[in-house]
């Protein structure tokens, strides 16, 4: 049996006794990790990223790795590792001028965190709901997609809360989450290796600074550590509390802390609303009211009400598309989705930006680079119905190369006439349908 093996077979059995004690809390996890459990926590965790604050890349752990793998599990059990600081830096948020921090922390602290997670998730994992999809062996954003789709044609349409929480990764309290942990893991060493990664603190510019919430930035750890916490707050009291004294259908679909409940009847909508706040406040988090909505999705009656075109009928984002109602060839009243505008905006940008600094380079390298993030976006934005905005992208994208490559030589123009010669000789991959609805 090699090492794979042996810590999939572990897994497994962790997975078997959580999902044969659901009411037990786990006390005894830790004699799990060994060097092999290491070893292959190595082997998973990416090698090609920045480095932390002690500057040691992948590679160079490698040159020692046996010995570096017996001391991390050494300093890990025995309660003498310190979780190192998390490297900070800024990049653009959603194309806006606005940064959004990053955290990246050491390679070795990956490599602990991996070991963790490969302890807990197994047990997790029993006891998730369906609903949740984010950061999940096996499921991903097409299949969130394709149950709210399904969900609300069944249900005929409804009232929708699109759920915000205010700087949800931020703010997750240690107090708060150790109490949640607790209920089904309380091995010692598993609990304060977490409560060190909670504290660790950030590096910035220098100086380190502490903070009293918010998840391990940019840790392998926090997805995990993000889906328990929201299993509790949300999933769990939806589904045996709040579900069950409504008056009409409902669900609730989730990814990470994108949230979406779904409602026939407006009352029940409302009611939920209004409880909502308080649920969040509990637990240290704070419902940002701006950004919540309560949107009107009932099915249009005879297939009146949304193909007007003075008409506006009301439509929500979800994982980057807009939800809204359309005709289907049958004359049905069907749920249309096509990439968000902002979501396009922002990928146009990145386009933009690339094609600037890279104008200067050959147009076979150039074209080769552009191919590969078109087929990017056609691999997510690929949808059912979608097909005309991923042709409106490309589209875009053909007009930004020409700007930029008419910028390398400002003395001439580079005319449609010539631009087509070029794309006759380097075409761009047309659009293509990846995802269907059902």
């Amino acid at each position: 049996m090699d090492t794979e093996d042996i810590v999939s077979t572990k897994m497994e059995q962790i997975a078997l006794n959580a999902k044969r004690l659901p009411d037990v809390s786990f006390t005894s996890l830790s004699h799990h990790m060994d060097l092999i459990w290491l070893y292959e926590a190595f082997k998973n965790t990416k090698k090609y990223v920045a480095v932390g604050v002690d500057k040691v890349t992948a590679a160079e752990y490698k040159e020692n790795l046996k010995g570096n793998l017996k001391l991390l599990l050494e300093s890990a059990k025995s309660g003498r590792y310190k979780a190192p600081p998390v490297r900070r830096v800024y990049i653009p948020k959603d194309g806006k001028k606005e940064m959004r921090p990053l955290g990246i922390p050491t390679f070795e602290d990956k490599v602990l965190q991996k070991a963790v997670v490969w302890m807990m998730e197994p047990i997790y994992e029993q006891d998730f709901y369906e609903c949740s999809y984010g950061f999940r062996p096996n499921k991903s954003a097409h299949d969130a997609l394709k149950t709210i789709w399904r969900g609300l044609m069944k249900m005929g349409g409804g009232w929708i809360i699109d759920l915000d929480i205010r700087k949800f990764f931020d703010t997750i309290q240690w107090k708060h989450l150790r109490e949640v942990l607790k209920q089904r893991v309380q091995d010692g060493v598993i609990i304060r290796l977490i409560g060190k990664w909670m504290n660790a603190g950030i590096m910035e510019e220098g100086a380190i600074k502490y903070t009293e919430a918010g998840t391990p930035q940019g840790g392998v750890i926090s997805p995990l550590l993000a889906n328990i916490f929201l299993h509790v707050v949300m999933d769990k009291w939806m589904h045996e509390i709040v579900f069950p004294l409504l008056t009409g259908k409902a669900f609730e679909v989730r990814y990470a802390d994108d949230v979406v409940l779904c409602f026939k009847n407006k009352e029940d909508a409302l009611r939920v609303l209004k409880v909502l706040p308080k649920r969040l406040q509990k637990y240290g988090l704070e419902m940002h009211s701006e950004k919540t909505k309560l949107v009107q999705f009932e099915m249009p009656k005879n297939g009146k009400r949304c193909y007007k075109q003075k008409e506006r009928q009301e439509t929500f984002d979800f994982l980057g598309f807009t939800h809204y109602w359309k005709r289907s060839r049958k004359g049905k009243a069907i749920i249309g989705r096509k990439t968000g505008s902002s979501r396009l905006s922002k990928a146009l940008k990145k386009i933009k930006e690339w094609c600037k600094e890279n104008r200067h380079k050959k147009l076979e390298e150039q074209h080769k680079i552009m191919c590969s993030k078109l087929r990017g976006h056609y691999n997510y934005y690929g949808i059912n119905g979608n097909y005309r905005m991923l042709s409106t992208f490309l589209m875009e994208v053909e007009r930004i190369w020409r700007k930029w490559l008419e910028r390398r030589d400002r003395r001439r123009n580079l005319y449609w006439v010539k631009m087509k010669k070029i794309l006759r000789k380097y075409p761009l991959p047309r659009p293509y349908i990846m995802h269907s609805s059902v």
